[in-house]
């Protein structure tokens, strides 16, 4: 549907129509994305958190390290950790280079936890309804594009 009907607002020109469409689009991903990972008790920051750390492996990541790479740049990732503590999908230790910093490791729960959800959480599945493989390589082209 077009974001002109969904939103039943008016736009300036295209680039605010753009900007507009980015916007709610986010909000229906994020909404479509949270839906699946609620059923693992998860949210998408720390889906986020555990995908960086499975891919560090075999080696740890420092807490500024999951900031970095983090896809919400806004995210509390010390706050992300602690809740993945608690879950038991990740663990903690002091970093032995530098004292002040913390290492976190996935835990094979972690692990186990990620190959579920990658065999049942696929994003292909209703990006490939409305997109084709090329029109899809086009749009990250294109977000590529407006980022610089």
């Amino acid at each position: 549907m077009k974001i002109d009907d969904e939103i039943k607002g008016k736009f300036e020109d295209n680039h605010h129509r753009a900007v507009v469409n980015l916007n709610y689009t986010y909000g229906w991903i994020n909404n479509k994305l949270r839906g699946q990972f609620e059923k693992y008790n998860l949210t998408t920051q720390q889906f986020n958190v555990l995908r960086i750390l499975r891919g560090q492996l075999p080696n740890a990541a420092t807490v500024n390290l999951l900031k970095e790479r983090m896809v919400d740049k806004m995210s509390d990732a010390s706050r992300i950790v602690d809740r993945l503590i608690q879950k038991g999908l990740v663990s903690r230790c002091t970093n032995n280079k530098d004292r002040r910093a913390v290492d976190v490791h996935i835990t094979d729960q972690g692990l186990e936890l990620l190959s579920q959800m990658d065999i049942e959480v696929k994003t292909k599945d209703w990006l490939s309804d409305h997109l084709t493989d090329d029109e899809a390589e086009q749009l990250s082209s294109l977000l590529d594009k407006l980022r610089g």
